[in-house]
């Protein structure tokens, strides 16, 4: 995982940010090419998203809040990593020109940290209903201290069981 600061140059009119660029993620040994581009809008803050995963056709993500904020959380569910079922928790949001990098085999989620949040990702496999999955938001394999009281969750999410590697 990867937290990527944008270089932005600025004039008077603002500023121009590169948000992504295939040689640059190449160069840092990066394979990267997005097929789909996602967007979720929260009315409230608070509201949970996740931790959502696929398997069999595992997705990387490019993870920006345009506007907003949000406390991201990405757990590595790859068995063969150092950081096999570590947790990297990030607070992302339209003032801190970042983008977050998440490797295929990671779960993800986030919680809101304003009212109407929006989040893009860019992802790099189609969403498929038959290989997702999801970790409950407080299971206690992982023990995730989130900011603050949750004002919304999906059923579905509220329903993930626990993680079982």
């Amino acid at each position: 995982m990867y937290l990527i600061e944008l270089e932005k140059k600025g004039d008077e009119r603002g500023f121009f940010a590169r948000t992504f660029c295939i040689e640059e993620f190449k160069n840092h040994g990066i394979q990267f090419v997005p097929i789909q581009s996602n967007m979720s809008s929260s009315t409230h803050k608070g509201t949970l998203r996740g931790l959502h995963y696929q398997i069999e056709t595992e997705e990387a993500k490019l993870v920006r809040c345009p506007r907003g904020s949000i406390f991201d959380v990405v757990i590595d569910l790859r068995k063969n990593s150092e950081s096999y079922l570590k947790i990297s928790c990030n607070e992302i949001s339209s003032s801190t020109n970042q983008i977050l990098y998440i490797p295929p085999g990671c779960a993800h989620g986030f919680q809101t940290l304003e009212d109407n949040t929006e989040v893009n990702y860019l992802v790099t496999a189609f969403f498929s209903p038959a290989n997702e999955r999801g970790i409950r938001y407080d299971d206690p394999t992982f023990n995730i201290s989130w900011p603050m009281q949750i004002h919304t969750i999906s059923e579905k999410d509220k329903s993930f069981r626990d993680y079982e590697s």
